[in-house]
């Protein structure tokens, strides 16, 4: 029992706190704004009692009544994020730790039927509790961190204990369908960056082999861990890299080519790759390179550019594929897969790649994130393969610099050997070159761009390379000077490439900060992208476009850089619009029920998309080709008016 208990019995602590409640309440009645300080303290003392837990369960509907909620976006339950939850609980603030665990017993009490709320459903509750309880496995295994043992007033423990209490009630069953649904639904964009998949199926495994943990009907999560940590008979127990490498040598051509099968297959269904499987190809090259086709899972394409390239294939096999960089093969075999061997510029590129020699700068960055178990050049050629091979994979992670990794998505996709180009540029000489309307730039001596310190939650090729292109962006802007257009009109073909639309439209005028014709920006927008407006020409190179980014109250978050890949019909012959989100997590849900999906549509991995109005009325800027617009009088009046419509009643408000 925490020792602030000792100082006030349980019965005085829950009497306190109603009547802090009650206080609240009545001054509620005159000031909306009253402050909550006294309850949620008082809340907080009875969470470090024993029964504390029960007696806050007990009172839900009187901490709904009093207002603790209001105000807040606590008070809308339905738009409230398992993933926000989860940092509300364990930050530093014992008044927003306090509130998250009291909003998470009124959602418990709603699953259980105690409780009736109109703004969620008792299935809405379940789940998310379940995904804020698999998001925190290591408190539900009962270990707290030392993190969670400092924090001040007893958060660590009162969160520890929250969860338990949740557990007790709603089962680990549910947990971990919850959390094996969250991985395979982050597996399904097939990132570059999977170490933290890879965590949460290691919490996984945890609880599969955790004799007091009931895990009927997780058969689920039992293939995920035996994807990453099993996935062949040779290492289906997780022998350890040093045993299964005695094994193999001991194993002939047909229980090899048997490990080859199932080592692809395991691959190819998740898009992970054990550690195992960097070993097994290490030990065929030279013995067995016949069966490499067979452990990459390739199909006739991705045979036919082995076969041509083969030299090149198997040197980079022997460079960049090693345990602590095995979901680089993963990369390499979309590399193959999608033909970008073929191109004569792009294996000279890679054979330069291999050689290239790293400068101290680099190196030493690499090192700092990646360790010292090989060679830096090592994790920066595994981390070319991933990006050249996964060109929808890659994300920005916690950094402001969308516009930077579009770019490195939209090269790697349409002009890969431009991208090795900068590569190294920017890892040999630290430094990039450009041009911008005629005149060279350097990234070397430039300011920061908007990432302040450099990105290191990214992969080896951003880690490099996006610092030198944020600089790179910052410097065309300031080069623009004063223009009468949003600056993006000039940049992105210079930053981007010549395919880049010459044409361009903002939603909102520069100089009055208000919508400037919002009807002809949506007609000009489906008259070239729409094929039933444009004459049916499809989207031939990557756009990139601004959108407004809402949360799921449809409220304005800010704006966001993405690319639009295509536009098509969907299954249900509705007309999607399909993009590239760098944002890390393409399936986000933007409010007024638009949710972006990933899968189920004809999604292919990486891609998000949405019904082209619901698009549409987030949209803040996009290129076009002048030459090739189609009619724009063609355009439904009712179309126009729907997204319209939608725009203005969320980002839009006021605008």
């Amino acid at each position: 029992m925490n020792t602030e208990s000792l100082a006030i019995d349980m019965p005085q602590a829950v009497a306190d706190f109603e009547m802090a409640l009650e206080r609240l309440s009545q001054a509620r009645a005159t000031d909306p704004k009253a402050p909550t300080d006294e309850v949620l303290e008082s809340a907080r003392v009875v969470m470090t009692m024993s029964e504390g837990l029960d007696a806050l369960y007990a009172r839900v509907s009187d901490v709904e009544e009093a207002g603790v909620f209001a105000g807040r976006d606590w008070a809308q339950p339905s738009i409230l994020q398992p993933v926000l939850a989860v940092r509300s609980l364990r930050q530093s603030s014992a008044e927003i730790t306090v509130i998250e665990a009291l909003s998470e017993l009124r959602l418990l009490a709603v699953a259980s039927g105690d409780y009736f709320h109109p703004g969620i459903s008792a299935e809405q509750a379940r789940n998310f509790l379940t995904q804020v309880m698999a998001l925190n496995l290591d408190l539900l295994a009962g270990q707290m961190s030392e993190a969670d043992r400092e924090r001040p007033q007893g958060l660590g423990t009162i969160v520890q204990s929250l969860y338990q209490y949740l557990l007790a009630r709603l089962g680990y069953e549910s947990i971990l369908a919850s959390l094996v649904n969250e991985v395979r639904r982050l597996l399904a964009q097939r990132p570059i960056q999977t170490d933290s998949i890879k965590e949460m199926i290691s919490q996984i495994a945890k609880c599969l082999f955790d004799p007091n943990i009931e895990t009927a009907g997780t058969e689920g999560a039992a293939c995920l861990v035996s994807a990453l940590f099993g996935p062949t008979p040779g290492c289906s127990e997780d022998p350890g890299v040093t045993v299964y490498l005695e094994r193999l040598g001991a194993m002939n051509r047909d229980t090899l080519a048997d490990e080859a099968d199932a080592f692809a297959q395991a691959m190819h269904e998740t898009g992970l790759v054990s550690a195992y499987h960097a070993v097994f190809l290490r030990h065929l090259r030279g013995q067995f390179d016949d069966l490499i086709p067979e452990a990459l899972g390739l199909s006739m394409t991705g045979i036919d550019a082995l076969q041509c390239y083969s030299a090149l294939v198997y040197r980079l096999i022997d460079e960049a594929i090693f345990a602590e960089s095995s979901q680089a093969v993963y990369g390499l075999v979309m590399m193959l897969e999608r033909g970008t061997f073929f191109a004569p510029t792009v294996a000279a590129g890679l054979w330069r790649q291999i050689e290239l020699k790293l400068s101290a700068a680099t190196s030493e960055t690499l090192i700092g994130v990646f360790g010292d178990a090989h060679p830096p050049r090592v994790y920066l050629l595994a981390g070319v393969l991933s990006i050249l091979g996964l060109p929808l994979g890659v994300g920005q992670g916690n950094n402001p610099t969308c516009q930077s990794v579009i770019g490195l998505s939209m090269w790697a996709d349409n002009d890969p050997d431009y991208l090795l180009q900068l590569v190294a540029w920017a890892a040999r000489d630290d430094e990039v070159l450009t041009r911008f309307e005629g005149q060279q730039i350097s990234s070397k001596g430039l300011d920061a761009g908007l990432a302040k310190e450099p990105p290191l939650d990214v992969d080896a090729v951003s880690l490099i390379l996006v610092p030198h292109l944020d600089r790179l962006y910052m410097e065309m802007g300031r080069l623009c000077g004063e223009r009468d257009d949003d600056l993006h009109r000039w940049i992105n073909p210079e930053f981007y490439g010549w395919w880049v639309g010459h044409g361009f439209r903002v939603v909102v005028n520069i100089d009055t900060g208000k919508i400037d014709d919002y009807a002809g920006f949506i007609r000009q927008f489906y008259a070239s992208y729409h094929p039933y407006y444009n004459g049916h020409m499809p989207v031939i190179h990557p756009q990139p476009a601004g959108i407004a980014v809402t949360d799921s109250g449809g409220r304005y978050v800010g704006r966001h850089a993405i690319t639009i890949l295509r536009v098509a019909l969907d299954p249900k012959d509705e007309m999607r619009v399909y993009f590239y989100n760098p944002n890390n997590d393409s399936g986000q849900d933007w409010g007024q029920g638009i949710v972006c999906a990933i899968q189920g549509n004809d999604e292919l991995n990486g891609e998000a998309s949405l019904p082209i109005a619901e698009f549409a009325s987030r949209l803040y800027v996009y290129h076009l080709d002048p030459l090739e617009l189609g009619d724009i009088n063609a355009v439904p009046e009712e179309e126009v008016a729907r997204v319209i419509e939608l725009g203005r009643t969320s980002w839009a408000v006021g605008v």
